[in-house]
């Protein structure tokens, strides 16, 4: 994540795995607000992100609300995180009435990022 080309956006930059086990480059801009702490997605503009910090090292919670949806994510460049890690993400899951947990084992090695 880096700022963007213009002042108030911030651009994210990720290469994700399909299940076919291909990677795809992405890239969102995120748009920051005057006077909030939330950012919106260029092109979605019915959906609200916020980014909090998590106490374990090399990773970020990333919340969503969009019109039909709301979710919770734990990203982190590490393979396997700590036990303690996943409990913690899971209770702060558990205090916004998110019930449903999925945890997506990783089983293939990180896609690389391709410079731009």
């Amino acid at each position: 994540m880096g700022q963007g080309p213009q002042p108030q956006r911030l651009q994210l930059r990720a290469a994700l795995r399909l299940k076919s086990g291909d990677c795809v480059p992405r890239s969102w801009i995120y748009l920051l607000n005057e006077g909030s702490t939330d950012l919106t997605t260029e092109g979605r503009p019915g959906m609200r992100t916020q980014l909090f910090s998590s106490k374990c090292p090399d990773t970020i919670i990333v919340q969503e609300t969009d019109r039909d949806y709301q979710r919770i994510l734990l990203y982190s460049r590490t393979p396997h995180l700590a036990d303690d890690c996943i409990e913690d993400f899971r209770s702060q899951a558990y205090c916004l009435d998110m019930e449903e947990f999925l945890l997506i084992p990783r089983s293939q090695d990180t896609c690389q990022l391709q410079d731009s």
